[in-house]
């Protein structure tokens, strides 16, 4: 029996180290070079090269739609390509929009890291500045981890306002409930926490998610609006996490219009 207990600790110990050891690869799931563009739906589009603090060109798609512009940070999985459902919807709604890929993701180069990302997207709303939108004029998205990224880059910058899409409070909370046999919050080295970042917000924010997220339980959303101050709403979309979010009704769209143009 001691022998056999031996064996388990010492299988759950590697279990443990291994997970410790490639967090990041359970963080970022970056994907090849896109395989389409904007313009295969028909989007006007060019392609951006924005250059990070850090040394690093990332590569990403401005497409003009108006004199206000939403800077997309997309989940951590694949690249700009599966993005351009929303970005589309956004130069309907009369917005420019820059998609732009993290590093190690696509065409962007380097590797990802927390904080890695936070720069990336410092970039990306500093590329827009620099085409000509004030800050006042730039909304940033965020689907998922993107969530995470908009909501530090919002302490960083001065946007308009902040939509969040199927976010979480912070990676550890999402590790506990994917992994609830493993010592997450002890072993995390990548934080994206959001929680505790929120009550520090001072812009409108938009909170978008579905109760049937099998990813990232609304409950994280929830969380995320009552810690937030002044103008913060939640907006309960449906399907699961990579269904689309608000793109499935028109309602939904609708909503976040409205939200862009500042009526309650």
């Amino acid at each position: 029996m001691t022998e056999l207990v031996f064996v388990a600790a010492l299988g759950y110990a590697a279990i443990v180290a291994l997970a410790y050891a490639f967090q990041d690869r359970l963080a970022w799931f970056s994907g090849p070079p896109p395989a389409v563009d904007p313009g295969a739906v028909g989007l006007t589009f060019e392609d951006a090269a924005i250059t990070t603090t850090d040394g690093l060109t990332l590569h990403g798609w401005f497409l003009p739609g108006g004199p206000e512009a939403v800077l997309i940070s997309h989940g951590n999985a694949g690249t700009v390509a599966e993005r351009i459902g929303p970005a589309a919807a956004f130069v309907a709604m009369g917005r420019s929009v820059l998609l732009y890929d993290y590093s190690g993701y696509g065409l962007s180069q380097g590797r990802p890291s927390e904080e890695g990302t936070y720069l990336d997207a410092e970039a990306a709303f500093d590329w827009l500045v620099a085409r000509g939108f004030a800050p006042a004029a730039i909304t940033l998205y965020g689907e998922s981890l993107g969530g995470a990224v908009s909501v530090e880059l919002a302490r960083r910058r001065q946007p308009a306002r902040l939509i969040v899409e199927s976010t979480f409070t912070s990676l550890p909370d999402i590790g506990v409930h994917a992994y609830p046999w493993l010592p997450v919050r002890l072993m995390s080295r990548i934080g994206y926490d959001s929680l505790a970042k929120a009550p520090g917000l001072d812009l409108p924010v938009l909170i978008l998610h579905s109760p049937e997220d099998e990813l990232v339980p609304i409950a994280h959303a929830r969380r995320l609006h009552d810690v937030l101050g002044g103008d913060r709403r939640l907006m309960e979309t449906g399907g699961g996490h990579n269904d689309g979010g608000f793109l499935q009704r028109p309602e939904w769209r609708a909503a976040v219009a409205r939200f862009l143009e500042g009526a309650p």
